[in-house]
């Protein structure tokens, strides 16, 4: 096998770890964010309605 056949597969792995590494931000960076007092207020009048206050 020939530099120039590997090239292409080496391309491919370094594409595949460039998406892998940037859907691990997006992800991590989800993860991180506050959940907004709207949906917070929601679910405290879901948990209330559960338990019959």
């Amino acid at each position: 096998m020939t530099q120039d056949d590997q090239r292409p597969e080496r391309k491919g792995l370094g594409l595949k770890r460039q998406i892998d590494e940037n859907l691990k931000r997006v992800y991590q960076d989800a993860l991180e964010e506050d959940v907004p007092d709207r949906f917070k207020e929601l679910l405290e009048r879901l948990r209330a309605k559960e338990t019959g206050k």
